[in-house]
């Protein structure tokens, strides 16, 4: 019996589980190992480590070991294999290699123990850890608890706030409910009063209707009335005539149909002429005072300059009608049609000469019944225009319907 140097543990347990795994095949089997040798390979290792390392003390039985271990093929690359089945065969230079290899392991060893060290710091470390995890969970616990507890109270008020917004609600609906009979209340007052006011329109017309009738035939009886006055009038106006030249009295400004004229023209209106049915006639009418002329522009100008541009109509009716203004004097509105236009052209014009154009809508024979209609019966108003509706409209008027020959006559160009 040899007395080797001792193994390290690793090499120990390396050389024990080479012999357990040959044990059966070894012979003699001490009675020692026997038992152990029914064991399976991994058990061996396990429950008769112990008595295998006891009988390897043995140099005879270390040495069967080795035959059988050494019929076994191993790891040539495994360092422990090889160092441990030195061990076993105990060839020349065995000591060398099983030192070399128990010197890796002893390194090893030590860096094992620095590893456990490192652990055993990093287990102390993680129970460190856990127990201050386990102290925010209790903290956790109570501040959940409290939260439970709020959470309770905060449902109690909710459950209270609930309440009081199911009165409101009620209360709303109780408010919608009488405003809903105050609407319909005032709904059937309304209908009630709309009933009354027709009634009242009705009653309304029928007086409008027989004070319309009425004035109609009071209407009747002054035109009867107003054949005699007219009679007197002519009597009187001649009369005055003389009168005002004799006394040099000048001549009163404005017009009534001012208003009318500026509002469809934009600007103040001018004074205009009109005539009878021959030039001469109609240049003496024109020489009455406060004489009026309304002429109807597009019905001249259309006689006199057909092949002419309204434009150009327009512009040569306006300048030849300044002599005539200038001698007679008499107040001159011409009223051209623009009823279907939106544009209103600006145009200068002699002195004493207004140029109005209808309003959109509007046709100029309408403009023309405006201005005589403005005017106070017994002027002498003069309109000129050929379309036989408009002369016998103004003649109804008062005023003297003249042709547009009578005009021509009268004016150059």
């Amino acid at each position: 019996m040899t007395d080797p140097a001792p193994l390290p543990e690793r090499l120990r347990l390396r050389v024990v589980a080479l012999v357990s795994a040959v044990l059966p095949s070894i012979t003699p089997v001490p009675p020692a190992l026997r038992k152990v040798a029914a064991f399976a390979p991994a058990r061996r290792a396990r429950l008769g480590g112990a008595a295998i390392w006891t009988a390897l003390e043995h140099d005879e039985f270390r040495e069967h070991a080795a035959v059988q271990v050494s019929a076994v093929p191993g790891a040539a690359d495994d360092p422990l294999d090889t160092a441990a089945r030195a061990w076993l065969v105990r060839a020349d230079g065995w000591e060398r290699v099983v030192s070399e290899v128990a010197g890796s392991l002893e390194q090893d060893q030590a860096r094992d123990e620095q590893s456990h060290a490192e652990q055993a710091r990093l287990t102390a470390q993680v129970a460190a850890l856990q127990a201050e995890l386990s102290a925010v969970r209790a903290q956790h616990r109570e501040e959940l608890e409290r939260a439970r507890a709020d959470h309770k109270v905060l449902r109690q008020r909710l459950g209270e706030a609930r309440g009081v917004l199911r009165a409101a609600e009620e209360a709303r609906d109780a408010a919608d409910a009488a405003r809903d009979e105050a609407v319909a209340a005032a709904e059937v007052a309304t209908r009630t009063a709309e009933a009354d006011v027709r009634r009242l329109r009705a009653q309304l017309e029928e007086a409008e209707a027989g004070l319309a009738a009425s004035r109609r035939e009071v209407r009747s009886d002054r035109d009867a009335a107003s054949i005699r006055a007219r009679l007197l009038l002519d009597a009187v106006v001649d009369a005055a005539t003389g009168l005002r030249r004799e006394l040099a009295l000048p001549a009163v400004s404005g017009a009534p149909g001012d208003a009318v004229e500026a509002s469809l023209a934009g600007v103040d209106a001018a004074p205009s002429s009109s005539a009878p049915a021959t030039p001469a006639l109609l240049e003496q009418t024109l020489a009455l005072p406060r004489a009026r002329l309304v002429i109807d522009g597009y019905n001249v100008t259309k006689q006199r300059w057909p092949t002419a541009s309204l434009e150009a109509q327009r512009s040569r009716l306006v300048a030849a009608l300044g002599p005539l203004v200038a001698r007679t004097g008499a107040e001159t509105t011409v009223v051209f049609d623009a009823a279907e236009s939106t544009v209103r052209t600006a145009m200068p014009a002699p002195r004493g000469v207004r140029v109005v154009f209808s309003p959109a809508g509007v046709i100029a024979d309408d403009v023309i019944r405006q201005l005589v209609d403005a005017e106070p019966r017994g002027r002498v108003v003069v309109v000129v225009s050929d379309d036989q509706a408009v002369v016998r409209d103004v003649a109804r008027g008062g005023a003297r319907g003249v042709p547009v020959a009578a005009l021509l006559g009268v004016i150059a160009g």
